[in-house]
């Protein structure tokens, strides 16, 4: 496996495709393929094992969504790797909204909080379009805990880039990071309940 390149070499070709770089965009993208590729791994291991769209997929249209981005100021790799999975998270809620339909008011898919929220693991198989009603909602009353929900479940950002990315102190992004978490899982709660 290639080693993973420099964050400032990330960065600096970041700027320069800011700046308006054809080429600092074409040198990018071999560079954070694999990880673009492990956040979408990452998403699609907590969706069912039926689940129609491919990880190659999602990374193709996050990448056409990203090249699309014209007033973003890139701060850092972190940063680019956040908005990168908050597009992720919208390209599936958008899939589970059109197969939901398709279904015909169907069941949404099977929720597992405990696993989901409490622990992040990959196998989880988690209920997106609740997941995103509820972050919406968070975004609401605390756009800063939901932006951490975004950058450390979806992301797959450590404690430490996340706080780089926000430029706030680690210990904070631990205490909204518990906080924002507890607030999705009783609101994920209620909203199944409701169903």
């Amino acid at each position: 496996m290639a080693e993973a390149p420099a964050p400032e070499a990330v960065t600096r070709l970041l700027v320069e495709w800011q700046n308006g770089s054809q080429k600092a965009l074409e040198r990018l993208m071999p560079l954070v393929y694999q990880e673009l590729r492990a956040i979408a791994g990452r998403y699609l291991s907590r969706e069912s094992p039926s689940h129609t769209l491919q990880s190659t997929a999602l990374v193709h249209e996050a990448y056409f969504k990203l090249i699309g981005q014209r007033n973003v100021r890139w701060q850092n790799r972190a940063h680019f790797f956040g908005i990168a999975a908050q597009m992720m998270r919208r390209i599936l809620v958008d899939h589970a909204r059109h197969q939901h339909r398709e279904k015909r008011g169907g069941p949404a898919p099977k929720l597992s909080l405990d696993e989901a929220m409490a622990t992040a693991e990959p196998e989880t198989d988690v209920d997106l379009l609740a997941l995103d009603e509820a972050l919406t909602s968070l975004a609401q009353i605390d756009p800063h805990g939901a932006r951490i929900i975004e950058l450390r479940f979806f992301s797959g950002l450590t404690i430490e880039e996340t706080a780089e990315v926000l430029d706030i102190s680690a210990g904070t992004v631990k205490r909204d990071w518990s906080a924002a978490r507890a607030w999705l899982y009783r609101e994920m709660r209620k909203t199944i309940a409701d169903r």
